[in-house]
C-alpha cells in the first residue's frame, strides 16, 4: 500500500513500525471504500519485538518460576529504564519510554505513522501498547469509525477476503479467528472477529494478527524494495 508515495520521496525509506504496518494493511481497503474517521487500537505485542535478549529473559523467567527460583528482571519493559518487570506470566502496559503526554514512544509511533501512511493528518488515532509473554506474533484489538456508515459485517468480510496481503479468518460459530501462534512464518496479515459496534452505525471492531518479524519487518522491507524496482526508482 501507499506505493505511489515512493515517487516523490528522496533519501532514506524507513520501514514502518511492526505494529503499525499490520493494522494499516487491514484498514486500508476499508478506508478506500468507506472512509475512516477514527482508529482506537490496543496491541498485544510479542517479546521478539524487544530483541533476542528479551526472548531469552522470558524463557529463563518462565523456567525459574516453574522451578521456584528467584530472579531479577533486567530488560523489559525497556532496557536502561528506571525499573524492570517480569514478563513471564505477565502483561506489561509499557513498550518503549513514556513521553510527556503520558503515551509511550511506541504508542506515538503508531499514531503518527498511521496518519502518515494513510495520508490523513486529521485522522483520530489512539493507541495502547502492551507486551505479552508470546515469542512471536503481534495481536491487536482495533475499533474503527468509518466516514460512511451502514456497511454490513458481511460487506467488510467480503472486502477483506480479497484484499492483497490479508487473510480473513472469521467464523465465530466454529471458533475460527486469527491466533498469534498460527501466524508465525506467514507473510499475510490475518483478520477476524469483525463485528458491528452495538451503539454506532459506523463503528466496527476487529482482531488483527501478524508475524512481527516477517510482515512487521523483513517481508515488508522486501515489498518496499520490489515496489522500487517496479516503479523504476532505483539507479
Amino acid at each position: 500500500m501507499n506505493e505511489e508515495a515512493l515517487k516523490n520521496h528522496n533519501g532514506i525509506i524507513a520501514n514502518p513500525n511492526c505494529s503499525t504496518i499490520q493494522m494499516v494493511v487491514a484498514l486500508e481497503p476499508i478506508r478506500e471504500k468507506y472512509g475512516l474517521n477514527k482508529v482506537v487500537v490496543s496491541t498485544y505485542q510479542a517479546v521478539s519485538g524487544a530483541g533476542l535478549e528479551a526472548i531469552e529473559e522470558m524463557k529463563q523467567q518462565t523456567k525459574d518460576i516453574l522451578e521456584g527460583n528467584e530472579f531479577t528482571p533486567e530488560i523489559l519493559p525497556v532496557g536502561g529504564d528506571k525499573k524492570h518487570y517480569q514478563i513471564a506470566f505477565n502483561a506489561i502496559p509499557q513498550i518503549d519510554l513514556f513521553q510527556d503526554n503520558g503515551y509511550t514512544f511506541e504508542e506515538m509511533k503508531m499514531i503518527n505513522e498511521t496518519k502518515k501512511i494513510m495520508e490523513m493528518a486529521d485522522l483520530e488515532v489512539a493507541a495502547t501498547c502492551v507486551r505479552l509473554p508470546v515469542e512471536t506474533g503481534h495481536s491487536e484489538s482495533v475499533y474503527i469509525e468509518t466516514e460512511k456508515g451502514g456497511a454490513t459485517v458481511a460487506e467488510l468480510k467480503d472486502l477483506l477476503a480479497t484484499a492483497p496481503g490479508v487473510t480473513l479468518q472469521d467464523d465465530p460459530a466454529n471458533q475460527v479467528y486469527p491466533l498469534a501462534s498460527e501466524c508465525v512464518g506467514k507473510n499475510d496479515v490475518f483478520v477476524g472477529r469483525i463485528r458491528h459496534d452495538l451503539d454506532r452505525d459506523n463503528g466496527y471492531h476487529m482482531w488483527i494478527v501478524s508475524d512481527n518479524l516477517l510482515k512487521g519487518a523483513a517481508w515488508n522491507s522486501v515489498q518496499i524494495a520490489e515496489s522500487l524496482v517496479k516503479l523504476n526508482l532505483l539507479s
